[in-house]
């Protein structure tokens, strides 16, 4: 398994043809507390940089986009009766949709966890 970071805040756990994304510790703390998520319908196929979700704060909307091209599994079904949760645990419990990766390639673009950490500063 290999974790992948993207310019937008955004995280990846990747194994095999299979990703688990969410939104950084940073993103969260940014946002706040999430009182609303949805995520784009299971089978809905995204080119790299389309929206995949949409999270609301009391503080704001985001898009959450697709860090590669690929086809989302589902959604996390946690987070329909409890979205806080990505605020609580974004990093773990709190991810927020499962993807099926169709150009691996395209992985490469993404920074990895020191690369991201130097983006912060």
């Amino acid at each position: 398994m290999t974790v992948y970071y993207t310019s937008e805040h955004e995280w990846l756990r990747v194994e095999g043809d299979t990703a688990v994304v969410g939104i950084t510790q940073h993103a969260a703390d940014e946002l706040g507390e999430l009182v609303f998520v949805e995520v784009r319908p299971t089978g809905t196929e995204l080119k790299s940089g389309e929206s995949a979700a949409v999270v609301e704060s009391v503080k704001a909307a985001s898009d959450i986009y697709a860090p590669v091209d690929g086809v989302v599994l589902e959604g996390n079904p946690v987070l329909a009766d409890d979205p806080a949760r990505v605020s609580a645990d974004p990093e773990g419990e709190g991810w927020i949709f499962t993807f099926r990766v169709t150009d691996a390639a395209q992985l490469s673009s993404l920074m990895d966890a020191a690369a991201y950490k130097a983006l912060l500063g």
